[in-house]
């Protein structure tokens, strides 16, 4: 208990007094998994919808491949990333190895199939007949995928802060590509890592609960930007 009172104080010092070093290790962890997971979204949400809404050989071989990627360690998708940018592998001549791109590259690989499953299960839940009923109404195939998407809004709201928390709370991958290097790739969760294996459990537990407030917050904001979204059409009636 001493040492959670002493990690909760922590956390709120380094709160309030604004300390450099979590300012910076913070902006990181935000920009790194904020960055990963719209490139997350960016792939995610077509290839989901793609799955979930056309019919082609492979389609459920596709669909089972997501699942797992779900299910899948992160530090064997690290392991993969770091072969891949290794002074040796295919992408090596790139120099992205132990840089915030390579963590950025490894957690969106995380993510993409999180949200491809997800979205793919939020857009086979919306009625079948909803696309004949946009055809019907003279609605180009465009403007009902648009539509379909504003249906499912709030699933697919979901599958992208299901992203975000599979990122932002990743230490393997990111410790495997990044290097954990002070002031350059060093996030909240390996920052917390390197604090527990120097016995410094007070300022791991400060960095748990800094990173827990990011996400939380970001959460909270994406929920209530949702919400406030989906109540504006009920008002209007």
């Amino acid at each position: 208990m001493d040492v959670l009172g002493e990690g909760i104080a922590d956390a709120l010092r380094l709160l309030v007094t604004g300390d450099s070093g979590t300012c910076q290790i913070t902006l990181l962890t935000l920009r790194v998994s904020a960055t990963a997971t719209l490139v997350a979204l960016a792939a995610g949400l077509p290839l989901g919808a793609l799955v979930a809404l056309r019919r082609f050989p492979g389609r459920r071989i596709a669909l089972a491949a997501a699942n797992t990627g779900m299910g899948m360690p992160p530090v064997v998708m690290g392991l993969f990333v770091t072969v891949l940018l290794w002074r040796s592998g295919p992408l090596g001549a790139f120099g992205l190895l132990y840089t915030p791109t390579a963590m950025i590259i490894a957690q969106a690989a995380i993510a993409t199939p999180v949200v491809t499953a997800l979205v793919a299960a939020a857009l086979q839940q919306v009625d079948p007949d909803f696309g004949t009923q946009m055809a019907a109404l003279g609605a180009t195939r465009l403007r009902a995928f648009g539509a379909l998407l504003v249906e499912a809004r709030l699933p697919l709201l979901a599958a992208g802060m299901a992203g975000f928390g599979a990122v932002v709370s990743e230490v393997g991958a990111a410790m495997m590509v990044g290097g954990n290097i002070e002031g350059q790739t060093r996030v909240l969760t390996t920052a917390a890592v390197l604090a527990t294996s120097r016995g410094e459990f007070a300022l791991a537990i400060a960095f748990g609960m800094v990173l827990l407030g990011l996400a939380f917050a970001v959460n909270l904001g994406l929920t209530l930007a949702a919400q406030r979204r989906s109540t504006q059409p009920r008002a209007a009636r």
